[in-house]
């Protein structure tokens, strides 16, 4: 598996187990990791994770915890459980949460010698714009939010966030810790239909901006060929690779 290949993360919003399990088999050593979200996570639970890891495929668990920081920490140490290689909540949940859930994640992994999973901060939905925050009372424009949050999930312990890849490039201004991994969904490729995301980029700009790992799902799992839509990510990924070697 090339390193383009561990970037790409494919979303297997479906409805059922059994969908979700040939698009594993079909992706598998073409896709780095896959995401199991709200969707699937409440049609097949927990034990489906179990499965999807077993078999030794990466999970990354998009259900965007957001709760009082008890509730958020013991919903990480499950998620620790099931072996999962990344989770996220909302940084918006504050520090004291995002802390506690660091914390006891880590002392789970410790005590039990789990993996530690990477523990990603949400920023601003990748639908959400500026008009989206001002229905909601913020007066904040989406990229400062992003920006601030994005510091603060990094001061409380988490390992990085997820963002649009139209914002990467102001986390990496905003944020200094070492290692510190931008997850970006949204990601389009060439002339595909954006759907509901309203802040997105091409695979090929979102690489260049500075991504560690890029979201894909419709635009591979809707296709006929799954497994070949995915290549197709890639390549326009490779081909800011190739771009900055010349």
């Amino acid at each position: 598996m090339t390193d383009m290949e561990n970037k790409l993360i494919v979303a297997l919003d479906v409805e059922t187990a059994d969908e979700a399990r040939r698009l594993v088999t079909s992706l598998r050593g073409i896709a780095g990791m896959f995401k199991i979200g709200s969707q699937l996570f409440t049609a097949a639970g927990p034990d489906f994770v179990r499965e999807i890891v077993e078999s030794g495929e990466k999970i990354f668990l998009d259900l965007k915890f957001y709760d009082i920081p008890n509730t958020v920490a013991a919903a990480g140490v499950e998620a620790t459980r099931l072996g999962v290689s990344m989770f996220n909540i909302h940084a918006s949940g504050g520090g004291g949460m995002m802390h506690r859930t660091a914390e006891a994640v880590a002392e789970c992994a410790a005590a039990e010698g789990r993996a530690r999973p990477t523990i990603l901060g949400v920023t601003v939905l990748t639908s959400s714009d500026d008009a989206t925050l001002r229905e909601i009372g913020v007066q904040e424009k989406a990229d400062a939010m992003v920006a601030r949050l994005a510091q603060l999930a990094a001061g409380s312990g988490l390992d990085g966030v997820v963002a649009s890849a139209r914002e990467v490039s102001l986390v990496r201004a905003s944020v200094t810790k070492p290692g510190f991994v931008v997850v970006t969904p949204g990601v389009r490729p060439m002339g595909a239909d954006s759907n509901d995301q309203a802040r997105v980029m091409s695979p090929r700009e979102a690489i260049a901006a500075g991504a560690d790992f890029l979201v894909v799902g419709r635009p591979i799992i809707a296709a006929t060929d799954p497994a070949h839509a995915a290549e197709l990510v890639l390549e326009e990924m490779q081909s800011h690779a190739a771009g900055s070697s010349n």
